[in-house]
């Protein structure tokens, strides 16, 4: 993205915050998309009118920019226009003209919104990178007419992903059945213009807290980025469907409960990729050793991908990638071999590259490795082996040994080698709790200011 969008766009997120900002973009590479794709609409007058006065610095560009998306935005989408502060009136100018003058208006906002994620700390359950979206999406591999959930839909980044992955792969419009949910009013909007820019059509559902209540229908993929280790708002409840009293998924904490409520919203064939921290996998507690001993048993995870540390910004602990399916036994359209009774471990911790500011994101290498390997592992002729330290199909007697542990360092690491697995896990909670005290350190800064202003 060009430096002119960028800065801009920093500068806004500075004095609005993330999820505000995250409107304001949105809503005006929206408008401009619809301006220039219809030069004799109404939105090509309107984006004319607020490209003129960002040059009258008379004008408040504030004042501008909130009129022209109330005008713009439909009743629903009003809502969220809020007044626009003095203080971004230099960033709205420049954003506006940078837009403006912006070729390809889907790059741009897909790094807007990476920019505006990666300066708060806390949006990571609102917008999923792209090289994670690519990754998740190859993996979990939805085919043409299939019906895709994603429950914690965010900016619905990994539906726009699964709708891209079809219509490359076959050369013409996606025909996907795309349901999006999520509990913030806010992200279903954002979602709503970020689909619309692209000409996507999804139904995306009211807002609504999806581990509250069992799926309604039946998803043939499921794409899924929850919070990590987040509040779980709703109680177990004895009679739900989805968890017996023996594999109730701890009160505290929601990992578990949202790999338990994606299993039961899929289709007798379904295959679902979540993105869960890593604890989920390791959790030495009876309750996640009994939830994640009912997976196993059930034969429902496919492979567990741990991914490098350092890749999200509202998180320095590392996190895996599952992947799950309700019938792993051989098919001749998809999935050869007989996978029952399996699960393939791949570690692709070292599968990244440096991004700008000092950031990591998944190379385009890493992903292409890790998904030949899956593909590799699930077809009869695919030649999938065993590596030391890469990769290991494990059965699931030997899971079972393990206290149905699933972090694939422990099955994938060869006995011995310098680097052992509590070693590294010494690490990750040692980078974890650094974390803890950094959103400490922020918490007394704001109890401080508080105070000050008392």
């Amino acid at each position: 993205m060009p430096s002119e969008i960028q800065m801009p766009v920093r500068d806004l997120g500075g004095v609005l915050g993330f999820h505000e900002a995250c409107h304001v973009v949105a809503g005006l590479i929206s408008l401009r998309a619809q301006a220039r794709n219809n030069p004799q609409g109404d939105q090509y007058s309107l984006w004319n009118w607020l490209l003129d006065g960002t040059d009258k610095h008379q004008r408040q560009m504030g004042l501008s920019v909130r009129e022209c998306l109330l005008r713009y935005q439909d009743e629903e989408g009003r809502g969220f226009v809020s007044r626009l502060p003095p203080t971004a009136d230099d960033a709205l100018r420049r954003l506006v003209k940078a837009i403006h003058r912006a070729d390809h208006l889907v790059e741009c906002l897909d790094q807007c919104f990476q920019d505006l994620s990666e300066a708060n700390a806390k949006s990571g359950d609102y917008f999923t990178r792209s090289d994670v979206v690519r990754l998740m999406v190859a993996a979990a591999d939805p085919q043409e007419g299939q019906r895709v959930l994603d429950p914690v839909c965010g900016s619905a980044g990994l539906l726009i992903g699964a709708d891209r992955h079809v219509s490359e792969r076959t050369g013409r419009p996606s025909n996907l059945k795309l349901i999006g949910q999520d509990v913030h009013p806010s992200a279903l909007h954002v979602a709503r213009m970020n689909l619309a820019v692209r000409g996507i059509h999804a139904r995306l559902s009211e807002p609504v807290d999806s581990l509250a209540r069992p799926a309604e229908s039946s998803y043939d993929i499921v794409l899924a980025n929850p919070p990590f280790n987040g509040p779980w708002r709703a109680d177990p409840r004895t009679d739900d469907p989805r968890w017996s009293d023996e594999a109730a998924p701890p009160q505290d904490n929601a990992n578990l409960a949202w790999v338990l409520h994606i299993v039961h919203a899929l289709a007798p064939r379904g295959r679902a990729a979540i993105l869960m921290a890593e604890g989920a996998a390791t959790g030495a507690r009876q309750v996640e050793q009994r939830v994640r001993g009912r997976l196993v048993q059930e034969d429902v995870v496919e492979c567990v991908v741990a991914l490098p540390p350092g890749l999200f910004a509202h998180s320095r602990a590392p996190c895996c990638l599952w992947l799950l399916n309700t019938d792993k036994g051989p098919r001749d359209e998809w999935g050869s071999s007989d996978r029952r009774g399996k699960v393939l471990f791949i570690n692709a911790r070292k599968a990244y590259e440096q991004a700008p500011r000092r950031k990591r994101r998944l190379s385009p290498e890493g992903v292409e490795q890790v998904v030949r390997t899956l593909g590799a592992w699930r077809e009869v002729d695919g030649q999938y082996r065993d590596e030391a330290g890469q990769c290991r199909s494990v059965t699931a007697e030997e899971i079972a040994d393990q206290r149905y542990d699933l972090q694939p360092l422990r099955y994938t690491d060869e006995p011995g080698i310098d680097e052992t697995l509590e070693q590294r896990r010494i690490d990750e909670l040692a980078a974890e709790l650094r974390e803890k005290f950094e959103e400490s350190r922020a918490l007394e800064a704001d109890l401080l200011q508080v105070l000050d202003e008392l």
